[in-house]
């Protein structure tokens, strides 16, 4: 019996991504989203949903919005007004969500990105305010297998703008580059902060088509999306874990196609642990959550804020001017500009030095052994006049490169000390001319073969030389100057 030919199948995937924007107070009562963790200590009568408690609209948060409306390019309406979101759920204490719904604060926008080293637009469809439910903690297992929750109100209240793409992506990496570069903006902007704990969170729609219904310029028909069954994945927390579930639910999807069975419309929960999708709930549809104007909040007037408000420089803005104002390669700029506390520092650096050397510093030796200790540049804010400090110990020459990079910037960075501490204590200043060019005549006659080697063409030889100079110093020498004087020498 012949084997049923296998079923081409593309995967169709939309975001909706919730940010947790950078404000002091929640975003409708004057609470701290910053300070103490026990749990429950921070709330009020307006967050925790008392009778009588009435929402005011946080400025900051308002402002945050226009900020990220402005950066991916969309139209910010004359008006936008609040919506009551019905539906329980133990995080929620009014058992409704203070939400946007038919005007929100961003619509139509876009984002550029790059996958595997093609560019991709990815249109934003909306980008609305609301506030963030409270926290659940499972104990004794996840989601599904625990034996009891906790609730935490803490969260409650914190403001968030809900970032909902058109359904653009049709591949799990492409939804990581996207998160990545959508992260990037939001640190540009100041308005996010990536080292709080659930400041960005991601549920993803996702579902199967055929392939055929596939457009050459990736476009598919609304008819064809719409008869497509989808599966909501919630609960992402990361760009890796975005990836995972949704490769790990397309292809679940795909084997239930290809087995001939249906596609479930549901809202499914990714299990990091176990690395798999499970199912929630049935999903709900629009209608179920019984929209209605918020009638203790007036609409608010925005249509001067994307004027009136300014944004910083953004990623790709100085990626491009690091390039021709600093004549950096393409590999440079885009580490320099990975975050604005590193393009903020480098920049910082080449006011004061060449601006090679400060990008060799930032971007090679600074970054590189960052990376090895899993730290991140945030994590030396305070330290960093001691790292310019080192690089002016360089361009001056009082010591060397190597020596700066391989053994002061390890140990500023292992054992917390300055710079000029460890260069004393170890005794690395450069040793003086006269001293080098006696060792370098030093290694010349007591290395009488690499001397015949080097003239007989054999390129090793003057390495080893440079080496037994190095070591005549105590790797105090500029290895470049070393190697100079002896060729100079043995010519």
């Amino acid at each position: 019996m012949a084997q049923a030919q296998e079923r081409e199948l593309a995967v169709v995937i939309g975001l909706e991504v919730h940010v947790q924007l950078e404000t002091a107070t929640k975003i409708f009562c004057g609470c701290s989203t910053e300070g103490s963790e026990e749990p429950n200590t921070r709330t009020c009568p307006v967050c925790l949903g008392l009778p009588g408690a009435l929402p005011v609209l946080n400025e900051g948060a308002v402002e945050a919005a226009v900020k990220v409306g402005k950066a991916i390019n969309a139209d910010v309406p004359e008006r936008t007004r609040f919506h009551r979101k019905n539906y329980y759920y133990p995080d929620l204490p009014k058992n409704f969500q203070i939400t946007q719904y038919d005007a929100p604060i961003c619509q139509d926008g876009e984002l550029e990105f790059t996958v595997e080293s093609q560019r991709r637009t990815v249109g934003i469809e909306r980008a609305h305010l609301e506030e963030d439910p409270g926290s659940l903690q499972h104990k004794g297992g996840s989601i599904d297998t625990a034996e009891y929750t906790l609730v935490d109100y803490n969260r409650a209240g914190t403001p968030l703008l809900e970032i909902v793409t058109e359904p653009d992506f049709r591949a799990a990496d492409e939804v990581r580059a996207f998160l990545a570069k959508l992260e990037e903006v939001l640190e540009y902007l100041g308005v996010f902060d990536p080292e709080r704990d659930g400041s960005l969170r991601i549920d993803a729609n996702l579902s199967v088509v055929e392939a055929g219904e596939v457009g050459d310029d990736g476009h598919i028909d609304d008819d064809i999306l719409e008869s497509a069954n989808r599966t909501e994945v919630k609960n992402i927390s990361s760009h890796k874990g975005a990836e995972k579930a949704l490769a790990y639910e397309a292809q679940r999807q795909k084997n239930a196609i290809q087995r001939g069975r249906a596609v479930e419309q549901e809202t499914r929960h990714w299990d990091e642990s176990r690395g798999i999708t499970v199912s929630m709930r049935s999903k709900e549809e629009e209608k179920d959550y019984r929209y209605f104007r918020e009638a203790d909040l007036p609409p608010l007037e925005v249509a001067d804020w994307k004027e009136r408000i300014d944004i910083p420089e953004l990623p790709d803005a100085r990626r491009e001017r690091f390039r021709e104002e600093y004549d950096l390669s393409d590999e440079a700029a885009d580490k320099l500009t990975s975050t604005k506390q590193v393009a903020d520092f480098f920049e910082d650096v080449a006011s004061e030095f060449d601006a090679n050397l400060a990008a060799t510093w930032v971007a090679d030796n600074l970054l590189g052994e960052l990376n090895y200790r899993d730290m991140a540049i945030t994590d030396v804010d305070h330290r960093l006049d001691e790292i310019k400090r080192l690089v002016e110990l360089v361009a001056t020459d009082e010591i060397t490169a190597k020596n700066a990079r391989e053994t002061v910037l390890r140990d500023m960075l292992d054992d917390g000390t300055d710079p000029d501490t460890i260069a004393e204590e170890e005794g690395l200043g450069k040793t003086d001319e006269g001293a080098v060019q006696q060792a370098v005549e030093d290694a010349i006659e007591e290395n009488p073969d690499a001397v015949e080697d080097y003239h007989a063409g054999e390129g090793g030889a003057i390495n080893f030389l440079v080496g037994q100079v190095m070591q005549k110093t105590g790797g105090s020498a500029d290895p470049g100057d070393v190697n100079q004087l002896l060729r100079e020498e043995l010519e």
